[in-house]
């Protein structure tokens, strides 16, 4: 399963409210998994690429209905590892083979294979147009109450409470801890 449909899945998240975002490698796949997701009904808010590229350009094949997808392209123009010809090539191939209407590319000049913060700040800018504020929107997490201790375990150690398991034995001890950190107050 794709991590989009997973997250869709578990939380409610509708899909056009995610965002596939990477750097090198991870905006390479992010930008050749999000445009080609199995259904249009599935189109996500946006992608994110920085200092990334398109892989295997020819097996790429925008699925129908995705071709508005809003794209954000950010890249070093001193990049020597995915240099930033491989970026303009990368845009151009998804908006003249593929068919992309939204896909904005921007050079940073003298940045290598690097973020800065102008880049971020664009970013930022980007994520603010795709994903407007949407109080319909709200992520469901599943009551503690209901899960199965496996499910606990790996929420508390999502949540960066591991350490504060340890020792605990009982199911109503793990609940307690995860509700406790939801709220927002701490037995300890």
């Amino acid at each position: 399963d794709h991590p989009a449909k997973k997250k869709h899945e578990d939380t409610g998240l509708p899909y056009s409210r995610m965002v596939l975002a990477g750097f090198s490698q991870g905006g390479a796949l992010s930008l050749f998994t999000g445009m080609q997701l199995p259904d249009a009904a599935q189109k996500l808010a946006g992608i994110v690429v920085m200092s990334g590229y398109l892989p295997a350009a020819k097996q790429f094949k925008i699925t129908k209905g995705l071709e508005s997808t809003p794209i954000f392209h950010g890249h070093g123009e001193a990049d020597p590892m995915v240099q930033y010809v491989m970026a303009t090539k990368s845009r151009q191939h998804v908006v003249d083979e593929g068919g992309a209407t939204d896909y904005q590319i921007k050079g940073y000049p003298g940045l290598p294979h690097s973020v800065s913060p102008e880049e971020i700040a664009d970013v930022m800018e980007f994520l603010s147009r795709v994903l407007p504020p949407d109080e319909s929107c709200k992520i469901t997490l599943k009551d503690p109450e209901s899960m199965s201790v496996k499910e606990l375990k790996a929420a508390i150690r999502k949540a960066g409470l591991g350490s504060k398991a340890v020792g605990l034995m009982e199911k109503g001890e793990f609940v307690k801890l995860l509700k406790e950190h939801r709220e927002g107050s701490s037995s300890s």
